[in-house]
């Protein structure tokens, strides 16, 4: 073999080894604290099976896991769904290739009304649970809970959390600068790793992560500490000014810019039904 064909060679095999890695990468992170990490245990045990399996030359017993690996093939996508729907979510996303430009004034103005309502919210322990959406739509959620399609304001914000309002116990979801819907039913996360002693706005925070690039706000009504969930993880303990400091990074850098362009464009009240 000459060399520029083993160096071809030797660049495609670099290649076929990064591509494991970053599949593998990617498993884990979306499996991560969820009940899918057992089955990737079990899965390595089956494996090491098989393998010892083969190389002793045990028919029985490679029989029977021939028999095993069948019917994983058809249980696996149906008893872990959502890790499954989850990893593929992140895939459709696009990335970086997906990602557009816009202006930080135009996030600062909304994302300085959202961080005044949770404060005050907190600050009278009014619990409170605020989805920002960005490139995943959310319109299976906007469809639970009421229609507002309105200009995004800290009274707003403040009035749907009141206690004893209609909408108080829902989600309210936001694209751009509209408040979309309140009211909204969002997906119970079912990770280990969410503390005990958190309710279900923390779970339903998490869930929606873990299904959509959204980042989700929520105020508990018991202590009022502010949470912020993104990507499955819930973080805690957040100030006026560290809120504020988080959106404007994390919908302002190339990763959230699309939530805004489509609001501006004309996008968000097509795909809300209004």
């Amino acid at each position: 073999m000459t060399l520029p064909a083993l160096n071809s060679r030797l660049v495609l095999d670099i290649l076929d080894i990064l591509a494991i890695c970053l599949i593998g990468y990617m498993v884990v992170t979306v499996i991560r604290g969820t009940r899918a990490v057992q089955l990737l245990k079990g899965l390595l045990v089956l494996v090491a099976l098989t393998g010892l399996a083969w190389w002793l030359e045990l028919k029985l017993l490679s029989v029977v896991l021939d028999k095993v690996w069948t019917m994983a093939v058809v249980a696996i996508p149906i008893v872990f769904q959502p890790e499954l729907r989850r990893m593929l979510e992140r895939l459709g996303r696009g990335g970086s290739f997906t990602r557009l430009i816009v202006g930080q004034e135009a996030v600062n103005a909304a994302v300085g009304e959202v961080v005044q309502a949770v404060h005050e919210l907190a600050g009278k322990r009014t619990g409170a649970l605020v989805a920002i959406e960005r490139q995943t739509g959310l319109k299976e959620y906007i469809d639970t809970g009421v229609v507002l399609d309105a200009v995004v304001s800290r009274p707003l914000l403040v009035s749907i959390f009141e206690p004893h309002t209609p909408l108080h116990d829902g989600a309210v979801i936001l694209r751009g600068n509209r408040v979309l819907a309140a009211g909204c039913y969002l997906p119970l996360s079912v990770s280990r790793e969410i503390p005990s002693d958190l309710g279900t706005r923390h779970r339903a925070a998490v869930g929606l992560s873990e299904q959509s690039d959204a980042v989700v706000i929520v105020v508990s009504e018991e202590t009022g500490v502010v949470s912020v969930a993104e990507d499955g993880v819930l973080r805690r303990g957040f100030d006026a000014e560290a809120l504020a400091h988080y959106l404007q990074v994390r919908l302002a850098t190339p990763h959230g810019f699309a939530w805004w362009v489509r609001a501006r464009t004309g996008e968000g009240k097509k795909n809300a039904g209004v």
